[in-house]
């Protein structure tokens, strides 16, 4: 069972509120107006692509600024440009021995400084008194190992796309191939491919359904928990466990020097975040956002928006920890999670009325919570080789009560009762090798521990026995291993090749999957590239432990054995840069889908 609310609702203030919140935003206004700075911050870290080693005397300067600005980095990659006009600025980046990058449209605002994180890729062939240069490619993801149908986008890039409201699932709906499911929820359909064939991280780890109201099984939902001001970059791309993409996700550090505060009303909500050093003498921060539904606030203070007694709440919470040392390596701790509710209610309504939602016979109560925290460290072992540590939990929870009503004195009776409950414990590796400027190699594991319980029970036809749908518990393991090598022929031509083991310990399903990936540049601003993956995804929990009622009165599940999803794909692109933000990018793909999990019914 999914709750699913109409987003776009006109209705109106039944109060004077209306004059309040029109008088405190001129005040809000005004006042923002009149402590307008001209100028900001711009500052950041240059680190090597493959191994995150700092750059030292990395050169930063600010184009398209009379007289011109820019700034060198220190022993620890970092640079501070202090002075830089407000609005939309451009920085160059370069670094002896390094393709040298173009950073376009970076938003400069008063309130806030802007902190980047800059990574540049060593050049193959270094010659005298020859540069190298790139602008900055959309297409090209920071996993430098994604070669064929990957897409970087910043998430402040969420506010310039029609129809994103601030959310990245139905910001990559903008992206030719992509589309969404529908107005009201956020899943979003990759080459045809069911919502479900997508995978969620954050941080590296696999996350549950990030999204409100997002039921057991499903990767949408009608809003994000996820707060665009804490996530850095994002890339859909392709991993393990998933046929159709992978959405990953990062959280930003926080601003390490000042403190900075944010306030913000909109269509998802109240808002509320803090972000800033934890003291003078360290690089340690801390960055925290909360939000709360923007319409339950305003039912809580009377106003009608014409949604009857269906009013979404939910609230959620971001918050990430950043503590680097001199010789220890960078711990970060971060998390995120939501809670949400709705209710469905059939007899609350009036008959004659338009603004029910929901079923007129039935009162529906959905509750959702879902939320994942974790520690990470990063080691720089040398200035060539680096890995990553990763431990982190998991939860996901789900009730759903359904109550028929009589037809003749509208009395509610219990009719069915969904609980699922999915708590899960994951333990990350990677190492990176740089051997030189031409080879990188990648390996990895990755190892879930599912701890599940389903309840579902209905009410039989004879209006006195339930009829048990599910009553499962377990804890299955998931592996994962992988081991990647990136060879770069030149600094035009790049192949990337890999493979991938998924091994599921309910009923020891095993895949094998080979990767490789070829990209070339066939002069500046045009690529060519061609990929082939196999991919594999188990099936949603709960589909495993689906129970049916034997004749004879016992119980079977059928779908334990179900084994995985398969994938295999070849893919062929083109990208033609034009110049002054003008491109284009298409690609041919051929999918062959096997082993797809189907209802017979």
């Amino acid at each position: 069972m999914q709750a699913v609310f109409q987003p776009f609702l006109v209705g109106k203030i039944n109060f004077p509120m209306k004059s309040i919140l029109t008088t405190l935003m001129m005040i809000c206004l005004a006042a923002a107006a009149f402590g307008q700075e001209l100028t900001q911050t711009i500052r950041g870290t240059v680190r090597d692509l493959q191994t995150s080693a700092p750059l030292s005397g990395a050169t930063v300067r600010l184009l398209d600024v009379t007289p011109a600005k820019g700034a060198y980095t220190n022993d620890a990659g970092e640079f501070r440009m202090d002075g830089v006009p407000i609005g939309r600025q451009s920085l160059k980046i370069s670094y002896l021995g390094y393709l040298e990058i173009v950073i376009p449209q970076i938003q400069v605002n008063t309130g806030k400084e802007t902190v980047l994180e800059v990574q540049l890729e060593e050049s193959v062939t270094t010659v005298d008194e020859v540069v190298i240069s790139a602008g900055k490619e959309k297409d090209k993801t920071l996993n430098e190992m994604s070669t064929v149908s990957a897409r970087t986008f910043d998430l402040e890039e969420t506010t310039r796309y029609a129809g994103s409201r601030n959310d990245p699932a139905r910001m990559a709906a903008n992206f030719a191939g992509v589309s969404g499911a529908n107005d009201s929820r956020n899943d979003i359909i990759i080459r045809g491919n069911s919502p479900a064939g997508l995978l969620w991280r954050l941080e590296g780890i696999n996350i549950p359904n990030p999204n409100h109201y997002g039921a057991a099984g499903a990767t949408g939902g009608p809003g994000s928990i996820l707060h665009k001001k804490c996530l850095s970059r994002s890339f859909p791309a392709q991993y393990g466990n998933a046929v159709a993409g992978v959405f990953d996700l990062n959280l930003r550090h926080g601003n390490n020097e000042k403190h900075e505060f944010l306030g913000q009303i909109g269509f998802n909500g109240f808002e509320i975040g803090a972000e800033g050093p934890f003291s003078k003498n360290s690089k340690a921060s801390y960055l925290v956002n909360y939000r709360y539904s923007t319409l339950g606030v305003f039912d809580a203070l009377g106003v009608d928006f014409g949604t009857g007694a269906a009013v979404p709440e939910y609230q959620d919470l971001s918050f990430k920890i950043d503590i680097p040392t001199a010789n220890a390596g960078r711990f970060s701790v971060f998390g995120m999670g939501g809670i949400s509710s709705i209710d469905l209610l059939g007899s609350a309504a009036d008959t004659t009325s338009t603004d029910l939602f929901g079923d007129e016979n039935e009162d529906i109560r959905p509750r959702y919570r879902t939320g994942v925290i974790g520690i990470s460290h990063k080691l720089l072992l040398n200035e060539k080789t680096s890995q990553t540590l990763t431990l982190a939990a998991s939860h996901a929870w789900e009730s759903v009560t359904i109550d028929s009503l009589s037809q003749l004195d509208r009395t509610p009776v219990f009719q069915n009762g969904i609980t699922n409950q999915t708590n899960k414990y994951s333990l990350i590796y990677q190492l990176n090798r740089k051997f030189n400027a031409k080879n990188n190699l990648r390996i990895g594991a990755y190892l879930d521990l599912y701890d599940f319980e389903y309840r579902d029970s209905v009410l039989a036809a004879n209006g006195e026995d339930f009829i048990q749908l599910k009553n499962s518990s377990g804890t299955p393991l998931l592996s994962q291993a992988y081991a990647q090598w990136q060879h770069r022929f030149s600094d035009r031509l790049t192949l990337n090749t890999g493979i991938n083991l998924l091994h599921l310990s309910l009923n020891n399903s095993l895949s094998i999957e080979p990767r490789a990936g070829l990209r070339y540049q066939v002069n500046q601003g045009q690529f060519v590239n061609l990929g082939y993956g196999y991919h594999s995804q188990i099936q949603p929990m709960p589909v495993y432990f689906l129970e049916t009622n034997e004749p004879g009165g016992g119980i079977r599940r059928g779908n334990e054995e179900l084994g995985f999803t398969r994938s295999q794909r070849l893919v062929g692109g083109y990208d033609r840069a034009f110049g002054a933000g003008i491109g284009m990018k298409a690609e041919g793909c051929f999918q062959w889908l096997s082993e797809v999990a189907v209802d017979p019914f």
